[in-house]
């Protein structure tokens, strides 16, 4: 009876931090409503910066804002990461296609304005499957060297195939055309995944479809204990996850890169 009890009880206290999680995010969202101030493209400005210190685009899920990030913004700033921005999209938004060709756009300025520098995508829910299907689907992956994903249906989510007026939702059944189109083969993909999800994530179901796991993408699995979908963001385990597929990034570009695999974190 121990190992029931004490399931139930890291579950308890997974449901708590999920709610404690989601009351410091409505705190936060109203400072996220405006959209980042980003600096002119300078191609001098960054030259003299370490590789390590390339620019971090950072795209948020549906109906939320770029304030979701903060926690992790603060901590990857706190590790050296100064070229941090996040990135609001409309929450309107149809289509995860079309929500690609925009992040296409920032991932140029991102290049332009850091002097070239390899850029690496973290993206929350909805926001890692668009940026996937930019770097799978739109060439991304020659300037996206690195993308992580957090709570992410790469798979898909029956959650979506409930009653909803938001047409995207469509897109994030398992067996949408976006998702058939996302299983197509992809052998030239450069871009080095990293798959984060929540043990406890209540909006992706089943769990694992929030892992991607495509013969030819080069993934990280990664499992959270205790954590839900919003929190997840926010979630230490989480955030230094996010801090390691960085760094592994940096490796890889001097070609000291470590084997994909699935990890969990308690």
């Amino acid at each position: 009876m121990t190992i029931p009890f004490q399931r139930t009880a890291d579950t308890v206290r997974g449901a708590g931090a999920e709610a404690a999680a989601l009351a410091g995010h409505l705190l936060r969202y109203p400072t996220g409503v405006p959209p980042e101030r980003q600096p002119r493209p300078c191609p001098g400005r960054y030259a003299a910066a370490p590789a390590h210190h390339g620019p971090v685009l950072l795209l948020h899920g549906f109906i939320d804002n770029r304030a979701v990030f903060a926690p992790l913004r603060r901590a990857l700033g706190n590790h050296g990461w100064t070229h941090l921005h996040a990135l609001n999209h409309s929450p309107l938004t149809r289509d995860v296609r079309a929500a690609a060709v925009l992040l296409a756009r920032h991932v140029e300025w991102a290049r332009q304005a850091h002097g070239g520098a390899p850029v690496a995508l973290v993206g929350h829910s909805l926001g890692g499957l668009i940026a996937r299907y930019y770097v799978q689907r739109l060439g991304g992956d020659e300037l996206v060297d690195t993308l992580v994903t957090l709570a992410t249906p790469h798979e898909g989510t029956t959650a979506a195939l409930l009653p909803t007026p938001f047409p995207i939702t469509r897109q994030l059944r398992p067996s949408s055309a976006l998702m058939s189109e996302l299983r197509l083969p992809a052998p030239d993909c450069r871009t080095r995944f990293t798959a984060v999800r929540g043990e406890l994530d209540e909006l992706i179901l089943p769990g694992p479809h929030a892992w991607l796991r495509h013969p030819d993408l080069a993934a990280d699995n990664r499992l959270i204990a205790g954590a839900g979908h919003i929190g997840l963001p926010s979630h230490p385990r989480a955030v230094e996850s996010v801090r390691l597929a960085l760094e592994a990034g940096e490796r890889g570009r001097t070609g000291a890169e470590e084997p994909p695999t699935e990890r969990h974190a308690s």
